[in-house]
């Protein structure tokens, strides 16, 4: 089963990335070609890839400690994601990802995909956490 992981650090507390992280309704505005999503159900949530609006993709979702895994269950892929907090209170952000054999020729434009979404994560947690300026 082909694999890869990623990881970066968010300028962010864990907890403003696991808000963004876990609400799957925030996905589209950093999960790399997340159109949009239907959420929640029970235990799940169903995503819509951009420019495939007739192609629903119900998805399971578990947390476990500072983990959540999402799991696709039209293609079998498995995305493991991992808050770890630094000495600075910024995040570290990692991914496991796991790709079924018969999905395998995706390998490389999922990385691609992850990588992205994983940086664009860190940026926008970083982004709320700073907030709107004071009055000045």
């Amino acid at each position: 089963m082909p694999t890869f992981d990623d990881a970066t650090i968010s300028q962010a507390p864990v907890e403003e990335v696991w808000k963004l992280l876990y609400d799957p309704s925030r996905f589209p505005e950093w999960w790399a070609g997340v159109e949009t999503v239907e959420a929640p159900q029970q235990d799940g949530f169903t995503l819509y890839p951009k420019g495939y609006p007739d192609f629903p993709m119900p998805h399971t979702m578990r947390s476990d400690g500072n983990r959540v895994t999402i799991s696709c269950l039209t293609s079998d892929l498995i995305f493991e994601w991992r808050l770890e907090p630094t000495p600075d209170d910024s995040t570290k952000i990692a991914v496991h990802v796991e790709i079924p054999e018969v999905e395998a020729h995706r390998l490389e434009t999922q990385r691609e995909a992850v990588s992205a979404s994983l940086r664009s994560l860190a940026a926008l947690a970083s982004v709320t956490t700073d907030g709107p300026p004071g009055p000045g």
